[in-house]
Parts: structure tokens; C-alpha cells; sequence
């Protein structure tokens, strides 16, 4: 490894200790007592979620100062809008943060082990956030989030994206698209050099600093007047979605090398 990576694997190292001891301060401190102090449970939810975003931008102008990454927001302010139904691919475990550090009052689903984990399990419970334990039961709690005015956070593959791989969604983010009838607002990663995909270890550093670059792309309207069953329509759209992605990335590639700091 070379100096500048040594570098970054301590700014990593310090970065995730300070996930972890804030995830614990949230879980242990402060979340039971915003639960003793206020009684209804949405605006405990509401108080939850704004501090998790405040932290979130906390930690991601920490991972830039402490040299781990640079990250480049492109048409941010479309994401300040109520109700949103935010589809993103899922390049690295961190990009999960930049969103929910940008978009206010935000739902998310999340993976049913996190919610179990000690360091995230305080600020999920907290939060209110939806897991996917039971497909049938995230789609009537996506829904009724969607209804009171959330926005609502979801990586439609499912897991991390395989590098070097064309984005293939799954079903959920269409589903849910269409019983709410929300349009959906996409919003497009890319992670230069690839970090923390699936299986990949925080202590594996990048030969140079990553650059994470998040684009919130126009948003895609939902036909729900068609005549066609639920589940080919579901299809029919997750498919327009993959493709779509994979269109607008292949675009913003092409763009990130033409610049000079590239």
C-alpha cells in the first residue's frame, strides 16, 4: 500500500468508529429519550429522522475532510420536494447515507439484519424505518408512508451493485410505484474506483480516493390507468427502470471522463 492509502485506511477506520459510536449514542441515549419526553409516536419519528439526516451530513463532511472520498450532488434541491419515491442502484454501503442526508423526513426499507445489528438498530427503531422481512407487509407500509407525506428511500436491486455488471432491478420499487401511484424520482450512483460493494472489506482501500457522484435524474411518471394486470405492469416497468439506469449511467461516465479532474 502506498502513503496516501495508509491515509485514507486510518480517515476509513476513524470514519466507521464514529458510525458506530453514533449509532450507539442514538440507540442507547438518545432515542429513549425522545421517547420519554414526547408521546406520539410520528413526531418522535419526525424528530428521529431529522437527526439522522443532520448526522448523516456530519459523516459525509467527515469522510471528505478526513480524505476518504469526494462526492459531487447534482440537482439536489429536487429531492427537497414531500412524497418522494426515491429509486437508486446501490454501488457501495455508504451511498445509503449521502441520500438519507439529503432527502428530509425520510422513510427507508432496509435489510431485516440491520435492524438486529447493535450499532444501527437504535437509529432504525428510532426512525421508524420500514424492513423487508415480509414482501406483502413493505408494500402497505411503503404505501402508507408514502400517504402521510414521506419520501420514501429504496435500492430496487436488492443488494449491492455488482461492479462491472448492468444494473438488473427487482420487482419492489415498481410495485410500489404502482399501488401508491407515485411517480418515481431516480437518482443515479457512481462510485470511481468501486468501494465497500458486496463482500468487499472497509480495510480493502482504493488506490486513489474514490469519488462518489450522485445525479437526482427527472422524474419518471407511473401509468396507473392501464387495463393490464398489476404484476405485467410491474414487469413491464422494472424493466423500463433497469434499462433506464443503465442508459443514464453509461451517459454519466462518459461525462465524468471528459472532465479534468477526472
Amino acid at each position: 500500500m502506498t502513503l496516501d492509502q495508509w491515509r485514507r485506511g486510518v480517515g476509513t477506520a476513524l470514519s466507521f468508529l464514529v458510525f458506530g459510536i453514533g449509532g450507539l449514542l442514538i440507540g442507547l441515549v438518545i432515542a429513549p429519550l425522545i421517547r420519554l419526553c414526547i408521546r406520539n409516536s410520528e413526531r418522535r419519528q419526525r424528530i428521529a429522522r431529522r437527526l439522522i439526516q443532520r448526522c448523516f451530513r456530519l459523516f459525509a463532511d467527515l469522510m471528505q475532510k478526513l480524505g476518504v472520498l469526494d462526492y459531487r450532488f447534482e440537482h439536489v434541491e429536487r429531492l427537497q420536494r414531500p412524497g418522494l419515491l426515491v429509486l437508486a442502484n446501490h454501488p457501495s454501503l455508504i451511498d445509503v447515507v449521502f441520500l438519507l442526508a439529503h432527502v428530509p423526513n425520510a422513510d427507508c426499507i432496509v435489510k431485516g439484519k440491520l435492524a438486529s445489528n447493535p450499532f444501527t438498530r437504535g437509529p432504525i427503531l428510532a426512525a421508524g424505518y420500514i424492513t423487508n422481512a415480509d414482501p406483502e407487509a413493505v408494500l402497505d407500509a411503503a404505501k402508507a408512508s408514502l400517504a402521510k407525506g414521506n419520501s420514501l428511500i429504496l435500492f430496487p436491486e436488492g443488494t449491492r451493485t455488482a461492479p462491472q455488471r448492468p444494473i438488473k432491478f427487482r420487482r419492489g420499487g415498481a410495485n410500489i410505484a404502482l399501488r401508491s401511484g407515485t411517480d418515481i424520482t431516480p437518482v443515479l450512483i457512481q462510485c470511481t474506483p468501486t468501494t465497500l460493494t458486496k463482500g468487499e472489506p472497509w480495510y480493502r482501500i482504493p488506490i486513489r480516493k474514490v469519488q462518489l457522484d450522485l445525479r437526482v435524474l427527472n422524474d419518471l411518471p407511473v401509468n396507473t390507468d392501464n387495463q393490464q394486470p398489476t404484476g405485467q405492469l410491474a414487469r413491464q416497468l422494472t424493466r423500463r427502470l433497469s434499462d433506464h439506469f443503465n442508459r443514464e449511467l453509461e451517459h454519466l461516465h462518459y461525462e465524468r471522463n471528459l472532465r479534468p479532474d477526472a
